[in-house]
C-alpha cells in the first residue's frame, strides 16, 4: 500500500499555533485541511506561555498531544502520521 493509499485518520486532534500575518500558518493549515484533518488554530500571541515557547518556530503542528511540525508541513511525513 502505499502513502496515498493509506486511510486517513480524520478523527486526530490537530493543533495549529499560529500568529496573524504569518504566510506559512497559512501554508501548513491549507495543507492540513487538503488532507480532510479538522484545525483547531490557537494565535500563540494571545497566551504568554504559548509565545515564549512557540515565537521562532511557528508553524507548529500538534497532532493528538505531540509536536510533529515546526516551521513547514511536509506532506509525506504528514500521511505517514495520520495514516496509522
Amino acid at each position: 500500500m502505499t502513502d496515498s493509499e493509506m486511510p486517513l485518520n480524520t478523527s486526530s486532534r490537530v493543533i495549529l499555533y499560529t500568529r496573524k500575518n504569518c504566510h506559512l500558518c497559512e501554508d501548513a493549515k491549507q495543507v492540513l485541511e487538503e488532507h480532510n484533518l479538522v484545525v483547531e488554530s490557537i494565535d500563540i500571541d494571545a497566551f504568554p506561555d504559548l509565545r515564549a515557547r512557540f515565537d521562532t518556530c511557528i508553524p507548529v503542528v500538534e497532532i493528538d498531544g505531540r509536536i510533529r511540525f515546526k516551521g513547514k508541513v511536509d506532506p509525506v511525513l504528514l500521511r505517514r502520521i495520520i495514516g496509522r
